[in-house]
């Protein structure tokens, strides 16, 4: 984008009430400061909010907004960790709550059609009754939209055998930056006809088009769970277990991991029933019967090895449930150890996740500062918690350096900046780094061709 938007005007007011019904359009401060903040750290002040109803009304705001060249943001329930849904420098922020309707659930099929405010969490209770469920199952499920998740290409620890939101999207409806609605992909599995825009759109965090309407693949839930728990003596020998656990024929469910010091939160501040250890994974595999059991065996065996300190598998659903009790214990006991967090999810190839648990623990004693990791272990993308103390600016200041240092060794590793996130505003400058200057051309042609005046979520992902 070349030259700066404007700012929201009476003009693009008027035009905004004429095409929406009278309790659509919010311009009280108290509302504007509301969705001003999502659940990073950022913070912005809209001028004024929109809840749109129906795709009609979200092409006429992306109408108004493209005359008035007026910035416009998408936001589902803010529970976005970059700033994504943030407006920075005011404009209109468009919020699909009321757009939350499951239209169809096709057991047969095995399809979802759904509007983007949906929560997931009521999705999968729809799902769960007919025996499926929709695999993307980030831990912000309970209260984050089918609309917010598409956006940020959301995984969860299902991930690492189903997929995450763009292995299980089929189809989109959705209105571009220029007021075109467009229709891609649809409810079938299999299609070789033209370009993949489900799978561009997903992930592109509002910058190109707005969602109104998405067809997903469901799956028939699994008829039984095995669930196990390796605890080893440190961080590295975790790493090399989840290298021979993923090179098993038949893949985990869930790999999940925990390094020492999360243990040690879990455990003092959490309540969690675990014995001290260095790093822990959980392992789940899925099937049923003689298969279940012989998959179950095959990744004991991987599970064993070099630092093994304990190894267990659950009887129940309920033991099952207090094995994962460790990894939700985690996040409220995390600030316990400093008031200031930087939470980054970042993602390397699975063979490099040892080297990468090696260096950022080197990190952590070059800067003098605790870094947790826990995360996505069958994928490659741990969340790396650095903490310290903002009201100390020399450890502020170290862990600025360190948080370079984080993303210096992830893309010296062949990694990303994000693996289920996104990039938003806290990740853009890293993005810039991890990809050349070739491919940041072509991905600002795509805004361009969609967009083609910026006002798309402005400045995100891509600088404006």
């Amino acid at each position: 984008m070349s030259a700066a938007l404007n700012r929201y005007d009476a003009a693009l007011e008027r035009r905004l009430r004429d095409a929406l019904p009278a309790d659509a359009l919010r311009l009280d401060a108290a509302d504007r400061i509301a969705y001003g903040y999502d659940n990073s750290s950022l913070r912005g002040l809209p001028d004024a909010i929109v809840l749109a109803q129906d795709a009609q009304q979200v092409r006429s705001v992306v109408e108004a907004c493209r005359a008035a060249r007026c910035a416009l943001i998408a936001r589902g329930r803010g529970t976005n960790t970059t700033g994504a849904s943030v407006a920075p420098e005011g404009g209109v922020v468009l919020s699909f709550e009321r757009m939350d309707r499951l239209l169809e659930l096709d057991p047969a099929a095995r399809v979802a059609v759904v509007e983007p405010g949906l929560l997931n969490g009521a999705l999968q209770t729809a799902a769960a009754a007919e025996g499926l469920f929709w695999p993307p199952d980030p831990t912000s499920a309970p209260f984050s939209s089918i609309g917010g998740n598409l956006a940020c290409n959301a995984g969860g620890p299902r991930t690492v055998k189903y997929g995450a939101c763009r292995d299980n999207t089929l189809g989109l409806a959705a209105i571009a930056g220029s007021g075109e609605a467009l229709r891609a992909g649809g409810p079938y599995t299999k299609l070789a006809s033209g370009y993949d825009l489900t799978r561009l759109l997903v992930g592109s965090e509002g910058s190109l088009a707005l969602i109104t309407r998405a067809e997903l693949r469901l799956v028939p839930k699994p008829p039984e769970l095995a669930a196990l728990r390796a605890l080893y003596r440190d961080a590295g020998a975790a790493a090399q277990a989840v290298a021979r656990l993923m090179r098993q024929p038949i893949a985990p469910c869930a790999l999940e991991f925990m390094d020492g010091e999360c243990l040690r939160l879990a455990r003092e501040r959490g309540g969690a029933d675990l014995p001290a250890a260095g790093a822990l994974l959980m392992i789940e595999v899925d099937g049923e019967g003689a298969a279940l059991e012989a998959a179950a065996l095959e990744l004991e065996r991987a599970a064993r090895g070099e630092g093994l300190v304990a190894l267990e598998r659950a009887r129940d659903a309920a033991q099952r449930e207090a094995l994962w009790s460790a990894r939700r214990a985690l996040s409220p006991a995390l600030r316990s150890l400093a008031p200031g967090k930087i939470n980054e999810d970042v993602v390397v190839p699975v063979m490099r996740l040892p080297a990468l648990v090696d260096g950022l623990r080197e990190l952590s004693g070059r800067h003098a500062l605790p870094i947790l990791c826990f995360g996505h272990a069958g994928n490659g993308n741990l969340h790396v918690n650095l903490l310290y103390h903002p009201d100390d600016p020399a450890e502020a200041a170290r862990a600025q350096d360190c948080l370079a240092a984080v993303f210096d060794l992830v893309l010296a590793l062949g990694g990303m900046p994000s693996g289920e996130h996104g990039i938003g505003l806290a990740k853009r400058a890293f993005l810039e780094r991890a990809l050349d200057a070739d491919t940041l051309a072509i991905m600002r042609r795509i805004k361009t061709a969609f967009d083609p005046d910026g006002i798309l979520n402005p400045g995100k992902l891509l600088r404006s």
